[in-house]
């Protein structure tokens, strides 16, 4: 008798918590881990990229040095967030990473409009190399973000709304931040470059 009822209690509690989204939280959790791996892969790849960029680059004579500080300096500051799985829980942390991640596309933006202006450089296959593989690696990273901002939106409108909000307290499942898609394009603009001015001689002021 202590066995069936047991059973009972055991799959009463089973539909309990299927019914207040308990398992959903599982699956949405786990996905949005999955997907926040992939956009630190993809953001890792462009920052193993830039390496070579700056290498090729600087063997353009007069190239803006600048614009390469602002490249090294953008990849030197991402590179110093450590990255993991916990900055998804970490609104502020994960507010300075996309921050990061932001300086860099802009800096890179920049370099890349600079580059129009040797059309040496523009003839290098080197550099065309890199730069085909750089526009793929920015198309992986949207990629990579858009599937994660559908997880989060996911997790969180579950997170949210009743009775599911209320599994979200009694566990203790907090609203994971997401990238702020309108904000990054504003600091991912590229500055406007007047490109009827000569290139600088090396180490003119």
């Amino acid at each position: 008798m202590k066995r069936w009822l047991l059973a009972i209690a055991t799959a009463a509690s089973m539909l309990s918590l299927t019914g207040c989204g308990y398992n959903d939280f599982q699956r949405l959790d786990e996905k949005s881990k999955a997907a926040w791996s992939e956009v630190l892969n993809q953001y890792q790849r462009r920052s193993d990229l830039i390496p070579n960029i700056v290498a090729t680059v600087k063997g353009e004579a007069n190239f803006e040095q600048e614009t390469l500080t602002r490249v090294i300096e953008a990849r030197a500051k991402a590179t110093s967030i450590q990255a993991t799985p916990e900055l998804i829980n970490n609104p502020e942390a994960f507010n300075k990473f996309q921050q990061a991640q932001g300086e860099i596309s802009s800096a890179l933006s920049r370099l890349m409009v600079v580059a129009e202006k040797y059309p040496e450089l523009k003839a290098n296959q080197a550099f065309r190399d890199l730069r085909v593989t750089l526009e793929g690696t920015e198309n992986r990273i949207t990629v990579a973000r858009n599937e994660y901002i559908g997880t989060v939106q996911a997790y969180n409108v579950l997170a949210r709304s009743f009775p599911t909000n209320i599994t979200a307290k009694v566990f203790s499942y907090k609203v994971k931040p997401t990238f702020t898609v309108q904000n990054e394009a504003q600091i991912s603009q590229p500055p406007a470059v007047d490109f009827s001015t000569p290139a600088a001689p090396a180490g003119s002021k």
